[in-house]
């Protein structure tokens, strides 16, 4: 008897800013990926935009991202746009979101099944497979784990081990060194996934933001709508980009504060 598949969802976290045609992209590569395993059927994925609090430079406003990021993907009949991590006050921890969403989509999955799933998602095994939510980003996402104050290490492990990545190469980049170098990501290898994308595309939101603010065109690199949306509304001017100068990334600031542990603990 042929195994079933396990239903995957895709989550993608950042500042979308804007959403580019790449970003969108990364879905559908990770999602021909995943049915290429044999394990997975992709069911859906959701683009998480981070909020104000994140307090990165030239970020504009919540309300336009998601705004933009829904005119994007209203061509798309997969991949939804979520709003709960740009309305926290606070800029919230990646796997504080992967926790909220998965909880979201096992309450779903016994309300549609009729199953209870216990808190790894585990269910009888006589019941349809318990859906999986991964992280779906770029080859530097997994760099950032090697910068110091960035992450916490049971988040990494947490990441890594309970949910998994799946991760789209771009460039030049080597996932599979970033990988290699980390113990934790290591130890979790067999649930990260390294998709290679064939045909490079190197667009960055950083180099649209540089085009608009230049008064250069930036069609075919992103939506049409999406040009639209940012002319309408003026955004990405020089005044735009000094938001936030000066002020330090609120996962460094939020690390800082961290009680130290001390040598008995």
């Amino acid at each position: 008897m042929a195994t079933r598949r396990v239903p995957l969802l895709l989550l993608a976290c950042g500042s979308f800013n804007p959403i580019t045609n790449q970003h969108m992209r990364l879905f559908e590569l990770a999602r021909d990926h995943m049915h290429s395993t044999g394990q997975y059927q992709v069911v859906g994925g959701i683009v998480s935009p981070v909020s104000d609090g994140y307090g990165k430079r030239g970020l504009v406003l919540a309300q336009h991202r998601i705004a933009m990021a829904k005119l994007a993907l209203q061509s798309s009949d997969w991949v939804t746009v979520d709003e709960w991590e740009s309305q926290q006050p606070d800029w919230t921890e990646t796997v504080v979101t992967m926790r909220y969403h998965y909880g979201r989509i096992l309450k779903e999955h016994e309300q549609s099944t009729g199953t209870h799933s216990d808190s790894s998602g585990n269910t009888s095994p006589l019941s349809s497979p318990c859906p999986q939510l991964k992280l779906l980003c770029g080859a530097d996402f997994l760099d950032t784990f090697k910068i110091p104050d960035l992450w916490l290490d049971d988040h990494v492990e947490e990441v890594a081990g309970r949910f998994g990545l799946v991760c789209v190469s771009r460039g030049g980049l080597q996932p599979e060194r970033a990988v290699h170098e980390s113990d934790t990501l290591s130890r979790h290898s067999q649930n990260i996934f390294l998709v290679r994308e064939w045909v490079r595309n190197e667009t960055s939101a950083t180099e649209i933001r540089r085009a608009l603010r230049r008064d250069q065109s930036v069609k075919y690199l992103i939506p049409d709508s999406v040009i639209e949306y940012i002319h309408q509304h003026n955004l990405y001017t020089e005044d735009s980009e000094r938001r936030n100068k000066g002020t330090v990334l609120r996962p460094l600031a939020k690390q800082a504060q961290q009680p130290v542990k001390s040598l008995d603990d």
